[in-house]
């Protein structure tokens, strides 16, 4: 295998892998959004699920355009934060739980996208890719955890 082709399959999956983690964050984003009581909070779920789908769809160009398929599913993982969302929503003040969980899936998104630009051994054209999406997935995580800083000081 060339290096230019080792380079494109792995740019391919690891954009994959963002792909999923951003379906998980739009899908839980989208039910939260139909399970909090507060409509600022809802409005503002729905408007964080639009921006992840439109993430999906971007970096699915990107897999395009590498020639791969982008990937068409989430994460194990993902599924998992949703089930103990709703757990912790029935047991306590649900926004909260909602706007906490969602934080912890911005953490991980952010983690995940600082991790391919942090590696070394990651080609410089998946990190630039991945880097042109780091601020928007910052501010966006931003955005959750001072919402939960809010909310949890009153």
């Amino acid at each position: 295998m060339n290096t230019t082709s080792h380079i494109r399959d792995e740019k391919i999956e690891t954009l994959n892998e963002l792909i999923e983690v951003s379906r998980d964050s739009a899908e839980f984003y989208g039910e939260a959004a139909g399970k909090v009581d507060n409509p600022e909070l809802r409005q503002l779920f729905n408007g964080m699920a639009e921006s992840k789908q439109g993430l999906v769809g971007a970096l699915s160009r990107e897999v395009r355009a590498e020639g791969g398929k982008p990937a068409s599913g989430g994460t194990f993982r993902g599924r998992l934060h949703e089930f103990y969302g709703d757990i912790r929503a029935k047991l306590g003040n649900k926004d909260y739980a909602y706007v906490a969980e969602l934080e912890e899936s911005e953490d991980r998104m952010l983690d995940a996208m600082k991790d391919v630009i942090g590696d070394d051994g990651t080609p410089a054209p998946v990190k630039s890719a991945v880097a042109t999406y780091l601020p928007k997935v910052k501010a966006q995580h931003d955005l959750m955890r001072d919402r939960k800083w809010s909310m949890k000081a009153h």
